[in-house]
């Protein structure tokens, strides 16, 4: 069965530039799910800021095996329930992309727990992006290093947790250094983020950037079933305890009673 991938895109930039709206006519998340498609163990639709829940109501979530994001000038326009939807399907086993200036969306600041600030510029400067780690299976089939040769800077320090894995580094002409494929698991939920992508710039029809793209799914996707409750905080009664107990000491919580939260 295809991995079940949603690509979410914000699509303001591509209704109000008219550069953006020429590079991509269809909308950047069109042109990232044509790519995904282009694999047939993937199975990519799009959904974007305008529809109803931001296009991601809970049954589609569910249904979700992968989710990208990709947003820039309307981070504070997306709705905080959706925001803790995605999140605990995240936590529950989605895999999760985040990709260029979805660094600073609400879904991937709540995941990491930090700031995910860095510093920028707007030049078209070539980007070199190296493999930190050949064997990565969202490094499969690339060379050591490719350029893309107009991007958006993006440089150190990068205020995200320490990842579980660095699979990309990039160099900047201007100097700058910057990790640019990094990883991370919350709870059941695979997340990759990846720098490139800057809207006034071809950089989702590079072919090699479609194929990270394309390998960042399968990396993501966990078959495992989805868990039912990932936010359960259960009051386990004394009498299920696997070892005989004798209760001692005052009590605050009455049996099967909710904790605080």
């Amino acid at each position: 069965m295809p991995i079940r991938t949603v690509v979410w895109g914000e699509n303001v930039h591509e209704q109000t530039n008219r550069t953006v709206a020429a590079l991509y006519p269809g909308g950047m998340h069109r042109a990232i799910a044509d790519a995904l498609n282009a694999d047939a163990g993937i199975s990519a639709t799009t959904a974007t800021l305008q529809e109803p829940e931001h296009g991601l109501p809970a049954a589609r979530l569910a249904e979700t095996d992968v989710l990208l994001w990709w947003g820039h000038a309307a981070h504070d326009k997306v709705d905080d329930a959706v925001v803790a939807r995605v999140v605990e399907a995240v936590w529950a086993g989605m895999g999760l992309i985040v990709l260029h200036s979805g660094h600073f969306s609400k879904v991937f600041k709540r995941l990491m727990g930090t700031p995910c600030n860095l510093s920028w510029r707007e030049a078209g400067e070539r980007e070199r992006i190296w493999l930190a780690s050949r064997a990565h299976p969202i490094a499969r089939g690339l060379p050591d290093h490719f350029e893309i040769e107009m991007e958006e800077m993006y440089g150190e320090p990068f205020g995200i947790p320490e990842p579980m894995e660095t699979v990309f580094l990039s160099w900047f002409q201007g100097g700058e250094v910057f990790r640019s494929g990094v990883t991370w698991r919350r709870g059941a939920g695979n997340i990759f983020y990846f720098r490139p992508g800057h809207e006034t710039y071809p950089t989702y029809h590079n072919p090699l950037v479609q194929q990270v793209l394309r390998n960042a799914v399968h990396w993501a996707h966990n078959p495992a079933p989805r868990i039912a409750d990932a936010t359960a905080a259960p009051n386990r009664p004394v009498g299920e305890a696997l070892e005989p107990l004798t209760e001692r000491g005052g009590k605050l919580h009455q049996p099967g009673e909710e904790g605080f939260r």
